[in-house]
C-alpha cells in the first residue's frame, strides 16, 4: 500500500514552504513582468529569507548544499512552488540550473565543483544546458550533430545549438557534443563546460517563443571553439547516461509544478462559479460548470499520484523510467485542459490579462514538447508495458 501523507518532518517542511510563500512570494509577485522579469535585487532577498528557513535548493542531497529529502519531498514541495512563476528561483530549485547541479554534483571533479557547482548551487550564477539542435530531433540525442574532437591537451567544438534556456545570461553552458561518431549510439556523446565568453562560441539570439521569454531560450553556434582538457564533465561517452540522470528528478519537479498551476488555476474557476451570475443564476449551478469542476478535480488528483508514485519510486531505487514518462505526457496534458476549463469558464476574463490564465495556458503548450515530446514518451510507456507483460507470460 502506498501512503503519501507527509511524514512530520515533511509536514514541516511544507508548513514552512507556504508560511514563506504567504508572506513573502504572493506578495512581490506584484513586481513580476513577463517581460522585464523580477527585480535581481529584490530575488536576493527572497532567496536570503528561504535559506534562513533552511529550504534552499530541495532538489540536492545536504552535502552538495540542498535540502536533501528524497524526490517525495522534492515534488511535495514543488506542488506548492510551481503556484508562482518567481518560487522555484527564489527556493534555488529552477531550472535547467537544477539539472546542471545535478550533472555536476554526479559526475563532477572536486575542481570543477568548487568552479562551477559552488556559486550555482548559491544561486550567484546562472547557468544552461546545451543539447538541443535545429537540424536534428531534439527528442533523440543520440542524431545530435556537434561535435567535439581532442586538440592536443584540450577539445575543440564546432556545432549549432538552440533553445538552450537562459543561455543569454549563464555564465557557462554544459554542452553534449559527439565525441566518437563511430561508437554505439548511446556512446558516441561526451559533455562540456564552456564558460560564457569562450572564444568561438557566439550567442547568435534568444529565440521568439510562445509564452514567457524570462531568461532566453538561446541559439548558439559553436565554431572552433577550444576549451581547456579538464572541462569534459565525466568519462568520454558518457554523455547520454548524464542526460538520462539529468532528466528523471527534472520530470518530477516539472509535474509537481504543474499541480501547483493547476491547484490555482482550479481555485480560481472555484471562486469565481460560485460569485458570477448569469441567466439568474449563478455559474456553479449549471450541470456543465459542474462537470468541469469534477473533471478538473480528476485531473488533478490523477496527475498528482502519478508523480507522487514516481517519486516514490525513485526515492526506493527502483526503475522508475515507465511511471516518469507517463507523468510527463499525462501530466502536461491534463494542465492544458484544467487551465483551459479554467478560461472557459471564465469568459472574456479569461481570455485578458487581468489573470494569470493566459500566461498559464501559453506557458502550458510547451510543456507537451520540451524534455521529450509526448509522442516518445508514450512509446517508452508502451514498450515497458510489453516488455512486462511478454516477462510475466515466459515465467
Amino acid at each position: 500500500m502506498f501512503d503519501f501523507s507527509p511524514t512530520p518532518e515533511q509536514q514541516s517542511v511544507l508548513d514552512r514552504t507556504n508560511e514563506i510563500m504567504e508572506r513573502y512570494i504572493y506578495p512581490a509577485e506584484r513586481d513580476f513582468h513577463e517581460e522585464e522579469g523580477f527585480p535581481e535585487e529584490k530575488m536576493r532577498g527572497l532567496q536570503k529569507r528561504v535559506k534562513e528557513a533552511g529550504l534552499w535548493a530541495p532538489h540536492l542531497p545536504k552535502e552538495a548544499g540542498g535540502l536533501g529529502m528524497g524526490y517525495v519531498t522534492l515534488g511535495l514541495m514543488n506542488e506548492i512552488l510551481g503556484r508562482s512563476p518567481i518560487a522555484p528561483r527564489a527556493f534555488g530549485t529552477n531550472a535547467p540550473d537544477t539539472g546542471n547541479q545535478e550533472i555536476l554534483w554526479l559526475a563532477g571533479t572536486q575542481a570543477q565543483k568548487e568552479r562551477y557547482l559552488k556559486p550555482s548551487v548559491a544561486g550567484e550564477i546562472y547557468t544552461a544546458f546545451a543539447m538541443t539542435e535545429p537540424e536534428v530531433s531534439g527528442s533523440d540525442p543520440t542524431l545530435l550533430r556537434t561535435t567535439a574532437r581532442r586538440d592536443g591537451d584540450g577539445w575543440v567544438i564546432d556545432g549549432h545549438k538552440w533553445f538552450a534556456t537562459g543561455g543569454s545570461r549563464a555564465a557557462f553552458f554544459i554542452v553534449m557534443a559527439v565525441t566518437d561518431p563511430d561508437a554505439d549510439p548511446h556512446r558516441r556523446a561526451s559533455m562540456f563546460i564552456v564558460e560564457a565568453g569562450t572564444p568561438g562560441l557566439e550567442i547568435v539570439r534568444d529565440v521568439p517563443v510562445m509564452g514567457d521569454t524570462l531568461g532566453g531560450h538561446t541559439e548558439l553556434w559553436f565554431r572552433n571553439c577550444r576549451i581547456p582538457g579538464e572541462n569534459l564533465l565525466g568519462e568520454v561517452g558518457d554523455g547520454f547516461r548524464l542526460a538520462q540522470l539529468r532528466l528523471g528528478p527534472g520530470r518530477i519537479t516539472h509535474a509537481m509544478r504543474w499541480i501547483g498551476v493547476m491547484r490555482r488555476s482550479f481555485e480560481m474557476m472555484l471562486d469565481y462559479v460560485q460569485r458570477r451570475e448569469t441567466r439568474g443564476q449563478k455559474l456553479v449551478d449549471f450541470q456543465t460548470v459542474q462537470n468541469d469542476i469534477a473533471e478538473s478535480y480528476a485531473d488533478i488528483e490523477t496527475s498528482r499520484f502519478l508523480t507522487l508514485h514516481a517519486a516514490w519510486k525513485m526515492d526506493q531505487g527502483l526503475d522508475a523510467r515507465k511511471e516518469i514518462s507517463l507523468i510527463k505526457f499525462y501530466g502536461a496534458n491534463a494542465l492544458h485542459r484544467v487551465i483551459d476549463r479554467a478560461i472557459q469558464v471564465h469568459g472574456a476574463l479569461g481570455f485578458s490579462k487581468d489573470t494569470p490564465l493566459e500566461g498559464f495556458y501559453r506557458e502550458a503548450r510547451a510543456a507537451r514538447i520540451y524534455d521529450g515530446a509526448d509522442e516518445v514518451h508514450r512509446v517508452v510507456v508502451a514498450k515497458r508495458i510489453m516488455r512486462e507483460f511478454r516477462e510475466r507470460r515466459s515465467l
